[in-house]
């Protein structure tokens, strides 16, 4: 087996053609066939199964799929990490970040990594799940994870600061008028909340509990922007990190008190090369632990 045939198999897998696959990698569809035909042939088994829409890993094509995954992008750490020189770095970095969280930070640091090493090639994705998150750091599939601390926090982890958490609400609200929420004036308030294995709906659950108010959903959703919006449509209040609030709402946030801070932390892939460490040194210069500040209406 060859690293070749991986990424082929992963094209495929991608694209759902072969033909897709041989455009996307630039090169000769029927190189791309035979590489194939080779890989199955010696592993014995079908890769992928051939549908009316294109296509797709059979089983085992999965299981095989997601080992040639772990060691397509080990093998791109691996060529960033040879050929970063003093001045350079290439190759490809794969940053995962926890919903909501470091949504002001990120993007300064990503923006300051690239203007420094415009041919690194950056992955960003956001994933709400804590679980999920620790799955793929376990497989090696990150380069970097921003998340916020939980019991299983990895004891390697590089705590960032703190994510302070406000209250969105919606327009003509009464407690606009204050400087900062009491979380028991919202008692029988209902909640937007989120997705029921993500960090977002664990920090507000336990909020809730923590001050003796018992959760009415009015709804549930998947991103913070999506929460912020329908609170300041009056569906229901939500609890986000501040760095989070979308532009232009931030007359609808206050803080509340008790104040609410999660710690941030990065966890980096074990024996992370020079980009992982170039990201986590921007991360530690944003600002993480400043204290939101609303003005309330007049």
């Amino acid at each position: 087996m060859s690293l070749r045939q991986f990424e082929y198999a992963l094209a495929i897998a991608e694209e759902g053609s072969v033909t897709a696959a041989a455009e996307a990698l630039h090169v000769a569809q029927p190189s791309v066939s035979q590489q194939i035909r080779g890989l199955e042939r010696e592993l014995g088994v079908e890769l992928f199964a051939r549908t009316p829409t294109g296509l797709v890993p059979t089983v085992v094509g999965r299981a095989f799929l997601r080992e040639a995954e772990v060691a397509v992008r080990a093998a791109r750490r691996a060529r960033a990490t040879a050929r970063a020189g003093a001045d350079e770095l290439v190759g490809e970095l794969v940053v995962a970040a926890q919903m909501g969280f470091g949504t002001r930070q990120l993007p300064g640091a990503l923006g300051a990594l690239r203007r420094r090493y415009p041919r690194l090639e950056v992955t960003v994705f956001e994933e709400p799940s804590s679980a999920e998150l620790e799955r793929l750091c376990r497989r090696g599939v990150l380069n970097l994870a921003l998340m916020a601390a939980c019991e299983r926090t990895p004891s390697d982890a590089h705590r960032l600061g703190d994510e302070e958490f406000v209250v969105v609400l919606g327009a003509g609200h009464p407690q606009l008028a204050a400087d900062r929420v009491e979380l028991r004036d919202l008692e029988g308030e209902p909640w937007v909340r989120f997705d029921r294995d993500s960090a977002l709906d664990g920090v507000l659950l336990n909020v809730l509990r923590d001050n003796d108010l018992t959760p009415v959903t009015a709804a549930r959703v998947s991103q913070t922007a999506t929460a912020v919006r329908w609170a300041a449509h009056g569906l229901g209040v939500t609890l986000v990190p501040a760095s989070a609030v979308p532009h232009g709402h931030e007359h609808l946030v206050r803080p509340v008190s008790p104040a609410v801070f999660q710690p941030v932390i990065a966890v980096v892939r074990q024996g992370g090369g020079p980009a992982e460490t170039a990201l986590l040194h921007l991360l530690r210069q944003e600002t993480w632990s400043e204290s939101a500040s609303f003005s309330p209406v007049s």
